[in-house]
């Protein structure tokens, strides 16, 4: 599918070197929009559309304020400017403990895979058990890039169990029941998103799925080990 590509009016500080793009198709009627994608769910679930939108682009940190903490949320496109850049736009980064900084880098994506990564979620959303079927018109952006959207098919990116459409409105003392999860923690495009249980990702920490699984695997081995000496 080729995409618009117009530029569409923005509020962010940063639009004169990130303008927002339209990612209808190319020679669409109507007014361009940055989330066509996302329009079904701004009506009808709107935490949902939120989510999306602000993990495909979003960086995440610290709740609390403090050199330490770092911005909280910041545009995962502008971590790709230099310090001198960042400053400008009154992001200090040499104010930041190296751990801090290290982490923010880390979070960068280019516009493109941020907006691929939101289409992604989508349609993922879109897979979930007891989703809404999403309009023709959604459905066949979608499917052009990904492939068909299958009902009931969409699982914990770590656990590989089901995830339901009503998790996305289940929280526990502020925290959602499901977080967007990457199978290699260091790398934000489409092919390496998912959704998770909050405690699964949570388990996966800072290793990639391999990694993980390995883990989990010596930790039973050792366990299995330790039943056996005992016995």
């Amino acid at each position: 599918m080729s995409f618009c590509g117009l530029v569409v009016p923005s509020r962010s500080k940063y639009a004169d070197r990130f303008p927002s793009t339209c990612y209808r198709e190319r020679g669409h009627s109507g007014l361009c929009q940055q989330y066509p994608f996302l329009a079904q769910f701004f009506v009808d679930a709107r935490r949902v559309h939120d989510k999306i939108k602000r993990d495909a682009t979003m960086t995440t940190g610290a709740a609390w304020a403090g050199t330490n903490a770092g911005p909280n949320r910041i545009l995962r496109w502008v971590m790709q400017l230099d310090n001198a850049a960042l400053l400008e736009y009154d992001i200090d980064m040499a104010a930041l403990s190296p751990l801090i900084q290290a982490k923010l880098r880390e979070k960068a994506a280019s516009y493109e895979d941020c907006m691929s990564v939101a289409r992604r979620l989508t349609w993922l959303a879109y897979g979930t058990v007891n989703a809404p079927a999403p309009r023709s018109d959604i459905r066949n952006a979608l499917e052009a890039e990904f492939g068909p959207i299958q009902t009931n098919n969409t699982v914990c990116l770590i656990c590989r169990e089901r995830i339901p459409f009503e998790a996305f409105a289940d929280a526990q003392r502020g925290k959602a029941a499901i977080e967007t999860a990457h199978a290699s923690p260091r790398q934000h495009n489409p092919g390496n998103v998912g959704f998770a249980h909050r405690p699964c990702n949570i388990a996966q920490g800072d290793k990639g799925l391999d990694g993980f699984y390995e883990w989990i695997a010596q930790i039973l081995a050792n366990v299995e080990a330790q039943k056996g000496t005992a016995a």
